[in-house]
């Protein structure tokens, strides 16, 4: 356990936890929202540091990010809980309940990297902002030697994003729609929060892709679809952005997404967007190709990647792409 960041303590041993919007205030020994930070004799303590719950070897492009070192391997870490309740989420299992896990300190997964020949790591599968202090403290010793990821709801306050965000080499945002009465009332979050996270990161110089998980009656309405990529396109129209097709999942019951319905917003949106993929569909639209002239520059199939390019520059006309090899 360490002392956590950001936060303010209050009379009577009471603490306001100040990490994200939810400004949790936690009597003694009183859990955040988050199940990973606890109120302990009026101090506010990660109790979840170093508590790693999943560590697996992932392809980059499942996190996903498809613009970011394509083809490589990533170490992807985990540990339990989250900031929002979304009744659709696909790692209910690990992220809305405390689940069992061992400690690993920065320099044993610091270890695991280098032992598996790796350069990057991901933090993922559940709310890695919420896993803070173990973020930082690696980041702070090891970051100028691997490469940092997150992939986040965006669910955090502008001071801690701030800090953080020079140790980040590149985030897969999940924006779930773009209703702020979706966000707060099923999600039990704040859109303004994710929109703000989502221009940080752009700003900071950061690579950044977008997520969005379609669902039919709940997060396609076409005025708000429309408004998602018109934002996006005003941070820029050069980031990757994502359609997810949803498949039922804890306590959503709605039908999958039909395949219509992905491919009508994967039109809509490549009006705006240089760089739209679909995901969990067959024979949906994976490749990246050049924006300017349709050249094929990475070819995709099911995490199976094939850079066909040695350059951030498109062989064909010359237009630059926004591309890490």
């Amino acid at each position: 356990m360490r002392r956590a960041e950001f936060f303010e303590k209050l009379n009577d041993e009471r603490v306001r936890c100040t990490l994200c919007p939810h400004y949790c205030t936690l009597s003694r020994n009183q859990t955040g929202l988050c199940f990973g930070r606890k109120n302990l004799s009026g101090e506010l303590i990660a109790v979840n540091y170093g508590k790693i719950l999943t560590i697996a070897d992932d392809p980059i492009e499942k996190k996903p990010l498809y613009h970011f070192h394509p083809g490589s391997m990533i170490i992807s870490v985990a540990q339990y809980g989250c900031n929002l309740r979304c009744p659709f989420c696909q790692n209910y299992d690990i992220s809305q309940r405390y689940e069992e896990t061992a400690f690993v300190p920065p320099e044993g997964l610091y270890n695991i990297i280098r032992n598996e020949n790796r350069c990057s790591v991901a933090f993922t599968y559940t709310e890695p902002l919420m896993w803070y202090e173990y973020i930082l403290d690696f980041s702070e010793r090891y970051s100028k030697e691997i490469d940092i990821v997150i992939v986040t709801n965006g669910t955090i306050n502008e001071e801690p994003l701030k800090r953080i965000i020079p140790y980040i080499k590149a985030a897969n945002i999940d924006l779930k729609s773009f209703n702020p009465l979706f966000y707060e009332r099923e999600l039990g979050g704040s859109l303004d929060a994710v929109k703000r996270s989502i221009r940080m990161m752009h700003d900071a110089g950061k690579h950044l892709e977008i997520t969005h998980l379609l669902i039919e009656g709940k997060t396609d309405a076409p005025k708000e679809l429309r408004e998602m990529v018109s934002f996006i396109a005003s941070v820029s129209p050069d980031i990757p952005f994502h359609i997810s097709r949803y498949f039922p999942n804890y306590r959503y019951n709605v039908p999958p997404t039909s395949t219509e319905g992905m491919e009508s917003f994967y039109s809509e949106a490549s009006k705006r967007l240089k760089y739209v993929y679909t995901g969990n569909v067959r024979d949906g639209h994976s490749d990246t190709l050049c924006s300017n002239c349709g050249e094929k520059l990475i070819e995709r199939m099911n995490y199976e990647t094939k850079v066909l390019v040695g350059s951030a520059v498109c062989p064909k006309c010359k237009e630059k792409i926004p591309l890490i090899l």
